[in-house]
């Protein structure tokens, strides 16, 4: 398979947050917010494998910044690596400021999705070349972090996990 770059699966979804989605303090609930980064990572991991995709795990969430009713959200999901039938999307989010128009990031989180076929078998994905700096450094956060996983998991023992050895080595 050819291998693919991340801007190819760059996923920007972008909404206003309405009284039906919002706390009792006027903010996203985080639910609506989870929902709407799993469908931002869904549509990212489908442009890169451009097979059948399913949620796997949310890996990481950060609800660094309430999100006030009324506020412009836009939420932006690539994938960061590609395995063998995995991807790692990490997606970021952002809230619009109402009266100057600046965007500041709000969230930010990290799923895994796996490509599967029609009866849900697990099928290869092309691998991926990051370009910038910024997706060369998640490219290679997402190896430390699925070494962990699988240590974490049973499935890998801790002395098999270079990349995680080499964090702690002088």
């Amino acid at each position: 398979m050819q291998a693919k770059h991340p801007k190819e699966s760059r996923t920007t979804l972008t909404d206003l947050v309405l009284p039906s989605e919002t706390n009792p303090l006027n903010n996203l609930f985080g639910g609506e917010l989870l929902a709407r980064m799993d469908r931002a990572a869904s549509i990212a991991a489908r442009r890169h494998s451009r097979r059948i995709v399913v949620t796997a795990s949310v890996n990481h969430v950060a609800f660094n910044k309430a999100i006030p009713l009324g506020s412009v959200v836009t939420v932006e999901a690539a994938v960061s690596r590609a395995f063998k039938s995995s991807m790692e999307i990490f997606i970021d989010v952002w809230v619009e400021d109402r009266e100057s128009g600046n965007r500041s990031k709000a969230n930010e989180a990290i799923y895994t999705f796996v490509a599967v076929d029609e009866t849900g078998a697990p099928v290869g994905v092309p691998p991926l070349e990051p370009e910038t700096e910024l997706e060369k450094q998640r490219y290679d956060a997402a190896l430390r972090r699925k070494q962990l996983s699988l240590v974490l998991a049973g499935k890998m023992k801790p002395n098999e996990a270079t990349e995680l050895k080499a964090l702690f080595k002088d």
